[in-house]
């Protein structure tokens, strides 16, 4: 009996990591969460990039949009760019959020790469970016007419995925 208490914290362990093993082999890193999808935009208030006025999110997207959060320090967003431009070209209304970012280093990276935002909006603590669930950047929210999130991308924006997103805002 004293060898099968004994031997009870080593059963506990086994079976811990084999379920936790079972879990991580199951979990794909490339999935994720959706959950603000089919829900209403957060009705945030944040700082304009250019000139720090207190704006109303819901005011700017003004949908069907893009919500584009991005950064200047993230290399993926710089790969981005050439994609978001040429929704731009197209009459694609885009708003950027800089996600965690400094307004300098914000201006600098749009000033290097070009300026695809119809409105450029700053989220320093990254409060926004919870609300709607970024998980990191660059990622893209399809918002439609009535404000309601249609659809997320957590990758590089291409021009295929982009026309993908935005069919989803429209329908």
């Amino acid at each position: 009996m004293n060898r099968l208490v004994a031997l009870a914290p080593l059963g506990a362990l086994t079976v811990g990591v084999a379920l936790f093993a079972g879990w991580s082999l199951r979990r794909d890193p490339h999935v994720t969460p959706m959950a603000t999808v089919g829900q209403p935009m957060p009705a945030l208030t944040l700082s304009d990039l250019d000139d720090g006025a207190r704006t109303r999110l819901a005011s700017v997207v003004k949908g069907p949009a893009l919500v584009n959060f991005y950064a200047s320090w993230c290399a993926p967003c710089a790969q981005e760019s050439s994609s978001l431009m040429a929704l731009k070209y197209e009459g694609v209304r885009i708003i950027g959020i800089a996600y965690k970012d400094a307004p300098d280093a914000s201006h600098g990276f749009l000033s290097r790469l070009g300026d695809p935002y119809a409105a450029r909006l700053s989220d320093p603590d990254g409060s926004a970016g919870i609300e709607f669930g970024v998980t990191g950047v660059p990622e893209t929210y399809a918002v439609d007419a009535h404000g309601v999130i249609r659809g997320k991308v957590a990758m590089p924006l291409d021009t295929d995925t982009a026309e993908k997103l935005l069919a989803a805002a429209t329908q």
